[in-house]
């Protein structure tokens, strides 16, 4: 039996129709401001007509079977091999220079102060590198090993 517009609606209703609005707003229908206030009269609705005005300038949607999403194309993101690499490069660049700063400041102390400092840029540099040096052979390149299925 079709639902006469006089017909009171449910919580489960709205919730409907709300869910319905959410899909057109994903879908570039509605403004964010248009789904507010179509949103707000949502749960204002007291019947299946008032509920059917706030939809009634958009198309039909089945909530069960929405749009797949969408894959991405080929080319849009980099291969696998590229990204370690490049995440590779990265972290032993930021190694790299964090290093050399606090070398550079070991060698400003040991010089101010006229004697033997002891190097601890070492305690910065070495687990730090440890750790990086696990990764390059390990071919992590920082990554976690979960696989894609």
């Amino acid at each position: 039996m079709a639902a006469a517009p006089e017909m009171r609606a449910s919580d489960g209703d709205r919730d409907r129709v709300a869910a319905a609005l959410r899909e057109h707003v994903a879908e570039g229908r509605l403004t964010i401001d248009e789904f507010n206030e179509r949103l707000e009269q949502v749960y204002q609705s007291r019947t299946y007509g008032e509920l059917a005005t706030l939809t009634s300038d958009l198309p039909a949607i089945d909530l069960h079977r929405l749009p797949a999403a969408v894959e991405p194309a080929p080319g849009s993101r980099p291969a696998r091999k590229e990204e370690k690499a490049r995440n590779l490069k990265s972290a032993w660049s930021a190694w790299a220079g964090v290093s050399a700063m606090t070398w550079l400041f070991w060698l400003l102390a040991f010089i101010g102060s006229g004697h033997f400092v002891y190097p601890w840029p070492l305690w910065v540099m070495g687990p730090w590198g440890i750790i990086l040096l696990i990764n390059t052979i390990s071919g992590s390149g920082g990554q976690s090993q979960r696989r894609d299925t």
